[in-house]
C-alpha cells in the first residue's frame, strides 16, 4: 500500500522548502492537503513527482513548487477572500482554503467542478464556493476579491478579472512566451494593475486566457 503521508513530506522537503518557500500556512497546508486525493485516479502514483500533471483538453494541475512559491508572493492572510481559476479537480483551492477566509473556485466544466465540490466536501474544505461559468469571467457575485490566481498558463488577462479585484488587491498570472514562462504578481491600484515579475515556471495556456481568444472578443 502506498504511503502517501511519506510521499507528501518528500514533496515539501525536496521540491517545496529548496525553493525557498517557508511560511508556516503554506508548509502546513501542502502538508495536510491529500494531493492523491485531487488527482485523476490513473495518475495517484504521480500525485507527488516534481513537474505539472496534464489533464485532458490542454488542462494541467500545476506542479508543487510552483502553487507553493506562487502562494509564496501572494501571502494569503485568513481575512482574506481569494478567486482560484481553473483549479481543475480541486487541489490549489483546499490548499488556498487553509490560508484564506473563502476561496472562490472557478471550472469551465460542469463534470470537473461537481468532482472539485465532492473531493473539497471531503477535505473539509468548508470555506469554498465551486461556481461554474467561463474561466474569464470570474465570479463577480463572490467578488470583489483580494487575491486572484489563475492555475494555468496566459497569454492575456481579461479586464473582468481586474474589475473584480480589490483596491489593494493582488493576482498572480503565469504568462506564458512560446516554452518559457514567467509568473508575476500584479498589484491594483485604482485601474491600474502594476505588474512585477516573481519566479520562472511553465504550464500550458489555457484556452480562455490565449492571445487569440482575446482577439476574438
Amino acid at each position: 500500500m502506498t504511503d502517501f503521508a511519506a510521499r507528501r513530506r518528500t514533496m515539501v522537503d525536496t521540491q517545496v522548502r529548496p525553493s525557498d518557500v517557508t511560511k508556516f500556512p503554506i508548509i502546513d497546508a501542502m502538508l495536510s492537503v491529500k494531493r492523491e486525493n485531487f488527482v485523476p485516479d490513473a495518475q495517484r502514483e504521480a500525485a507527488y513527482v516534481e513537474g505539472l500533471i496534464e489533464l485532458e483538453a490542454g488542462r494541467c494541475i500545476l506542479e508543487p513548487r510552483t502553487l507553493a512559491k506562487m502562494l509564496d508572493v501572494l501571502n494569503i492572510t485568513n481575512d482574506e477572500v481569494v478567486l482560484d481559476i481553473a483549479p481543475a479537480l480541486g487541489y490549489s483551492t483546499a490548499v488556498a482554503a487553509r490560508m484564506a477566509q473563502l476561496v472562490v473556485a472557478v471550472e469551465a466544466d460542469e463534470a470537473l467542478a461537481a468532482e472539485a465540490q465532492t473531493l473539497l466536501m471531503e477535505a473539509d474544505a468548508d470555506n469554498v464556493v465551486v461556481h461554474v461559468g467561463p474561466l474569464d469571467e470570474g465570479a463577480a457575485e463572490h467578488g470583489p476579491y483580494d487575491v486572484v490566481m489563475i492555475q494555468g498558463g496566459v497569454e492575456e488577462v481579461p479586464s473582468a478579472l481586474i474589475d473584480q479585484l480589490k483596491d489593494h488587491g493582488r493576482i498572480a498570472c503565469l504568462f506564458m512566451e512560446g516554452d518559457l514562462g514567467t509568473v508575476r504578481i500584479g498589484h491594483k491600484s485604482g485601474d491600474r494593475v502594476t505588474w512585477r515579475q516573481a519566479f520562472n515556471a511553465s504550464a500550458p495556456v489555457l484556452k480562455a486566457f490565449s492571445a487569440e481568444s482575446a482577439f476574438s472578443l
